[in-house]
C-alpha cells in the first residue's frame, strides 16, 4: 500500500470505485477491527454494544471518505482511532443534551387502571347503606363520608355524642353483616 490515493476521476467507472471502497472497508476491518473494537470498548466504558456501533460508524466514515484516506498503515490506524474517539465524544454529548432514555415495557406488563372493581364496590356499599335505618345511615354519612368527629356529627344531627357513637357502632355491624351476605 503506497501513499497513492485513488480518486473517482482516476477510475474508469463508479462500480469499480465502489468495489475498491468495499474492499478497503473489508481490509480495514480485517486489519484494524479487533484493535478498533478494543479501543472503542475502553472509550465506552466496556459497553460492547455501543463499541460495536462505534466500530461500524468508523468504518462507514472510512468508506465514505475512501478517496481521501492516506493508506499508510500507521496513519490509517491513527485516523480510525481518532474518528472512533470523536464518535464516542459526540455520543456522550448528545446523551447528556437529552433526557435519559428508558426501555419501554411490553404492553402486557403495563398496568391499566380498571375502575370496574371500584365501581362495583361502590354500588354494593351504596345498596348496603340504603338498607340501614335513616338514623344509622346519617351517623355513617357524617362520620365516615364527611369525615367529621363524633362531636361534630352530634352537633349536625342534633343528638348527644354518645348516641352518635352508638348509631355508628350498630350501623357498621349491620353493614358488615350485609356485605358478608353479598359475598
Amino acid at each position: 500500500m503506497g501513499r497513492h490515493r485513488v480518486t473517482r476521476a482516476e477510475s474508469t467507472g463508479t462500480a469499480e470505485v465502489s468495489g475498491r471502497d468495499d474492499d478497503l472497508v473489508r481490509a480495514l476491518y480485517r486489519e484494524y477491527g479487533g484493535a478498533l473494537f478494543g479501543h472503542a470498548c475502553k472509550l465506552t466504558g466496556n459497553d460492547r454494544q455501543w463499541a460495536e456501533d462505534v466500530v461500524q460508524e468508523t468504518l462507514f466514515r472510512a468508506w465514505r471518505n475512501a478517496e481521501k484516506l492516506d493508506r499508510e498503515p500507521g496513519l490509517m490506524r491513527a485516523w480510525l482511532f481518532t474518528v472512533a474517539r470523536r464518535i464516542v465524544i459526540d455520543g456522550r454529548r448528545s446523551r447528556s443534551a437529552r433526557p435519559h432514555e428508558v426501555e419501554a415495557s411490553p404492553l402486557e406488563a403495563v398496568p391499566v387502571p380498571d375502575s370496574a372493581d371500584a365501581t362495583l364496590s361502590a354500588l354494593v356499599i351504596t345498596e348496603a347503606l340504603q338498607q340501614l335505618s335513616e338514623e344509622h345511615r346519617e351517623a355513617i354519612t357524617q362520620t365516615y363520608l364527611r369525615d367529621r368527629t363524633i362531636n361534630e356529627a352530634a352537633a349536625v344531627l342534633g343528638v348527644p355524642p354518645g348516641t352518635v357513637k352508638s348509631r355508628v357502632y350498630y350501623a357498621l355491624r349491620a353493614l358488615r353483616r350485609s356485605l358478608q351476605d353479598r359475598g
